[in-house]
């Protein structure tokens, strides 16, 4: 079957999950043998791991302050580690938070979402319930996707308003050698319809499909910087993996994507007003819990441009 690229693709809204295994996890936080390490070891903050192989909350710094190479340095580390890092009670300004993500590369934009004082901030919360309830990767429609987000907490909610991230290598090193070696050299499409089809008009969703028209990414990436293997499609933009008949491609996807779904993959924050986050969206999946609402959860985001997959 071949896959037109310039074709948008959409899916039924439900994706079941469909053989995930039972018993025992590998759940290896670094690459090697390295799933038993400490956090603790970092000079210029202090470390509280709040998962077993992702998301650790930092304390002992202000980020208003100038953020020298050293500590620059350690929380990158931090980063690569935890794949998730959360700043409480730092109270940032949105001009703040853009120099604090410049640190790490440039800004992307993104015409399809509200924006906040500059055209690369991103502000959720102000207007229609959007962009929540699903497991997503950010911007994978992109020839290349963004490397990582800062999420400012600016309102929450008296109770709900969670998000979940889950760590897509210990997903992929879970996944059975059967599956693994139909995907590790398989490519698939990636397309903003599907994403977007919600939330935006007829007009608006047809611009932003010329603008960003479907590519194809590696299922599996390998890391940048720490090789770790990494399963690289989500239910929000990938449509299809290349090569195999429709129906084939839909049922091998709906499985991958559940791998978000697995407790032992996930960390989940609790957000108070102030609190700064900033993940690797190389190697993570990210749900915002809509279960909130009618009241109110105001955030701003900044995404640091990335490289291509391979």
């Amino acid at each position: 079957m071949t896959i037109h690229l310039d074709a948008p693709v959409s899916r039924p809204r439900t994706t079941p999950a469909i053989d995930l295994l039972e018993g025992e996890r590998l759940l290896a936080r670094l690459p090697g043998d390295g799933a038993d390490r400490c956090g603790g070891d970092f000079e210029a903050f202090t470390l509280t791991p709040l998962g077993r192989t992702l998301g650790a909350e930092i304390t002992g710094i202000d980020l208003r302050e100038q953020v020298d190479e050293q500590l620059r340095a350690e929380l990158h580390r931090a980063l690569l580690e935890w794949k998730v890092l959360f700043f409480p009670g730092q109270h940032l300004t949105s001009e703040r938070q853009r120099e604090l993500a410049l640190l790490w590369g440039d800004l992307e934009t993104n015409p399809m979402l509200d924006t906040g004082d500059s055209a690369d901030v991103v502000r959720f919360g102000t207007g229609k319930r959007t962009y929540e309830n699903i497991w997503h990767a950010d911007t994978t429609f992109r020839t290349a996707p963004a490397m990582g987000a800062l999420l400012r907490m600016v309102q929450t909610p008296p109770f709900g308003g969670d998000t979940m991230w889950a760590d897509m290598a210990v997903a992929y090193d879970n996944l059975t050698d059967e599956v693994k070696a139909r995907i590790d050299d398989a490519v698939a499409v990636h397309d903003m319809v599907p994403g977007f089809a919600r939330f935006l008009d007829p007009e608006r969703l047809a611009r932003g499909h010329e603008l960003f028209p479907p590519v194809t990414h590696p299922v599996v990436r390998t890391h940048p910087e720490t090789g770790r293997r990494t399963l690289f499609v989500n239910a929000s933009f990938t449509t299809a993996i290349v090569g195999l008949p429709r129906e084939e491609s839909d049922a091998l996807l709906r499985h991958l994507f559940a791998q978000a779904h697995v407790p032992e993959f996930q960390v989940r924050y609790r957000w108070s007003e102030g609190t700064l986050a900033f993940w690797d969206n190389r190697a993570t999946q990210h749900y915002a819990v809509g279960d909130y609402h009618p009241h109110t959860r105001v955030a701003e985001r900044v995404a640091i441009a990335g490289d291509r997959p391979f």
